[in-house]
């Protein structure tokens, strides 16, 4: 049975008197849930704050289709009043029973009254809110490093798929066109040619490989009116597989002259070995550099990642801040296809400096990709990182998506702007998207904690700063960061 002795077992109440204990015994209702029952959910209506006497309570909230745990509350724990305090309408976590649990409510017009006529209770749940909101908050920055994770590996994904896939199917032509190859040179081989016409066929795949190596790529109309030629001369001198070989010889830089001058030198009942011998050739070293090309891609996406993350380095080194903005750009190339143009303004006479560059990047992440975000997404449909961009400009919409990144020095500082053309930030929330959990999205759509933790990051970190300037059709992030940040 509920009495006085039980509610002073809740450290909260432990020290009122028993005249208030008492006034709270009338106002409280009990609840008894069993387990897996929800007790609130997110959207339901901040009427109450709670006292957890018996069981286990899961507070949880959904971002995305996957819900989130944020604390477990145990007996004898006060829960709920940090809605009540901030002033929310509605709940934006969930709270279900683990165990069957037994849970006191406290109408809030009743919590009020006991927060301004009870200090020791005040000091109790001012202390409890503070340790809350450092759990909360440290729960969503890492939440906030997992989604740049998240980004990082979308993207690295993305991009080594391009150049994978193009390396696996080159690879697998490469292996036809070797088994065609053996075949004809040992047909080659076997007809009866005199030792000018060896000595020929020994310079006429050299000189083939050369001109491949120096020839000017062609406009599609150029190319395909010279394949026709080449097929045409070819249908004249019995060559039936002619339009086959016509596009490999003419990237290669062959014309009619040229091969006219191998059929006077080996003769029309070798032309067609001769010519299909030298277009696998050139087939197979177009496959070789498509496979070189990609795996230098994969490398160079490899290299980036590295750079990126500071893998193998100290938490503090001196860096070339451009490396930085420069191996971000490539994560973030998946996007910026969207069509998306960068504009690079660097100064490079900026010196090395010392700083945390894996946090750093984590920076340039945030500021870029909320760009291509506010730009790529539309006026009303998404926003800024954490801020619902529903500024609409006419200038922002019929110019082309452009980000701008400038380096500077100033005095003891250098200076890093990334800029915009998007439909900017609504001035009204301009001075509020530093803080914490600030967030105009919708419930899973938004964290809060990006631009927050720029600014930690920059400010805290680095002793530096980062501020914004925002009207429609432009918004600019600066950050200044110290020359000399000692350790």
């Amino acid at each position: 049975m509920l009495d006085i002795n039980t509610l002073r077992q809740v450290p909260t109440f432990k020290k009122l008197p028993e005249q208030r204990l008492q006034w709270l015994l009338e106002q409280i209702t009990e609840v008894w849930l069993e387990p897996g029952e929800i007790h609130r959910q997110e959207g339901d209506p901040v009427d109450h704050v709670f006292v957890l006497l018996e069981g286990e309570i899961r507070i949880s909230q959904k971002v995305g289709n996957q819900e989130v745990l944020l604390v477990t509350f145990k007996p004898k724990t006060l829960f709920g009043e940090l809605p009540v305090l901030m002033g929310d309408k509605n709940f934006w976590v969930t709270s279900r029973a683990v165990t069957r649990s037994h849970i006191l409510e406290l109408p809030n017009k009743a919590f009020w009254e006991m927060l301004s006529s009870c200090t020791c209770v005040m000091k109790n749940i001012l202390q409890n809110m503070a340790q809350r909101l450092q759990t909360v908050q440290s729960i969503s920055q890492h939440r906030e490093k997992l989604v740049s994770l998240g980004t990082l590996a979308a993207g690295l994904a993305h991009e080594l798929n391009n150049p994978a896939s193009a390396g696996r199917r080159a690879a697998g032509q490469l292996r036809q066109t070797v088994q065609l190859l053996q075949p004809l040179t040992i047909k080659l081989n076997q007809q009866q040619m005199n030792c000018a016409q060896k000595a020929f066929l020994a310079e006429l795949q050299e000189d083939a490989i050369e001109r491949a190596k120096s020839a000017t790529k062609l406009d599609p109309i150029t190319q395909s009116d010279r394949e026709d030629e080449i097929t045409q001369w070819l249908e004249v001198h019995n060559i039936q597989n002619g339009w086959k070989l016509a596009p490999n010889l003419v990237t290669a830089g062959v014309d009619i002259e040229w091969v006219a001058n191998v059929q006077q030198k080996v003769g029309d009942l070798l032309l067609g070995d001769v010519l299909t011998w030298i277009q696998v050739t050139l087939q197979e070293l177009d496959l070789l550099e498509e496979i070189e090309h990609s795996t230098d891609r994969i490398s160079t996406l490899v290299q980036a990642v590295k750079d990126y993350s500071y893998m193998d380095q100290a938490p503090l080194q001196e860096i070339d801040i451009h490396e930085g903005l420069e191996s971000t750009l490539t994560i973030l190339n998946h996007k910026l296809k969207q069509g998306v143009i960068v504009k690079r303004e660097y100064d490079c006479d900026t010196p090395r400096i010392s700083v945390y560059g894996s946090e750093l990047n984590q920076v340039w992440t945030n500021l870029i990709d909320n760009a291509i975000h506010a730009m790529t997404v539309g006026t009303g449909k998404g926003g800024r990182g954490d801020v619902s961009t529903n500024v609409s400009s006419s200038s922002s919409q019929s110019s082309i998506p452009t980000i701008w990144i400038r380096t500077a020095c100033e005095n003891d500082f250098l200076l890093v702007e990334i800029t915009d053309n998007g439909p900017g930030i609504p001035p009204e929330i301009q001075c509020h998207i530093f803080e914490p959990f600030f967030t105009t999205k919708s419930v899973g759509q938004g964290t809060g904690l990006g631009l927050h933790i720029a600014y930690r990051v920059i400010v805290g970190q680095h002793l530096g700063d980062i501020s914004v300037f925002s009207e429609p059709g432009k918004t600019k992030f600066q950050v200044r960061l110290p020359m000399n940040l000692s350790s």
